[in-house]
Formats: C-alpha cells, structure tokens, sequence
C-alpha cells in the first residue's frame, strides 16, 4: 500500500461510483493504471465490496437503536451473535466487554415495530436473558467509511 493506493481509497470512499477517469485526473495517473491499482487491491481483500446506501426515510425505516443484549454465560456467544445477525432489521453486531453481551445497531419503523422485534425476535433467542434499549433520538454522523491516515 503506498500513498497513490491511500488516494485512491480515499476517493473511492467519498463516491464508489466515481468513473475511472476521474479517479486517474484526480491523481494524476493514467485510468488503466488505476483500474489495475483497484483491482488489485479488491483482490487483496483491501477493498472488501462496494455497498449502495438507501435513504432509511424513504423505506419506512427511519427509527435507529442501539440495543445491549445480555447473555447467559460463554457458550451462550456464537449461538446468539449468529441469531442477531440473521434479523433484517439488524445493522452491526458487536460483543463487547463490561456487559457479558453484544451491542446490537438497528433500523425499524416505530416503537410498536421495535416492541415487536424485542420480545418477538430477540427476546426468545435462546441464551438471551435481558436486553437494554437506547432509541436514538438525532444523528450528527454516520458512516461506514475508514479514516486513511496515510494520504
């Protein structure tokens, strides 16, 4: 990885769409160069897929919560990590230190919506044994994006 690769991800990240000749007149390098940059680079695994980002407004989706999920003891880890992530409404999956739990990220319509997913889907999941929810109120930031340090 050098500093052209960094450029690269960096505007690649800012529009995954941005035409190839672009890309080559913002760096100053030639498009097939470039693509071929890219291309390795997806073949590294450094750039892992491009994903298309919806307005959650527009598909009745608009309601973010964070939810820390409790659970029975260590075996109880993969099982319920796995369950969590199946849920369509389930954005990020994070187990995370202080609570015996994951951290849960995700997307429903309302309050009856999320009541629905809490004890209907979440709360039955076997080794689940008390969840505590957060709706989020405003957003000021939310990415998918890596900081690139090296551009």
């Amino acid at each position: 990885m050098d500093k052209t690769n960094y450029r690269i991800l960096k505007i690649l990240q800012e529009k995954a769409r941005i035409p190839n000749v672009e890309v080559s007149r913002r760096i100053d390098l030639a498009p097939s160069a470039v693509l071929e940059r890219i291309r390795k680079m997806e073949q590294q695994g450094v750039i892992a897929g491009y994903e298309l980002r919806l307005n959650p407004d527009h598909f009745d989706c608009g309601q973010i919560v964070f939810v820390i999920v409790q659970i029975r003891g260590p075996a109880d880890l993969d099982p319920v990590g796995e369950s969590l992530a199946r849920l369509e409404q389930v954005q990020e999956v994070h187990f995370i230190a202080g609570v015996d739990g994951y951290l849960v990220k995700l997307r429903c319509r309302n309050t009856s919506d999320l009541n629905t997913l809490l004890t209907e889907r979440i709360g039955t999941i076997d080794g689940v044994t008390a969840t505590k929810t957060h709706p989020v109120l405003s957003t000021w930031k939310e990415t998918a994006q890596i900081p690139l340090r090296h551009t």
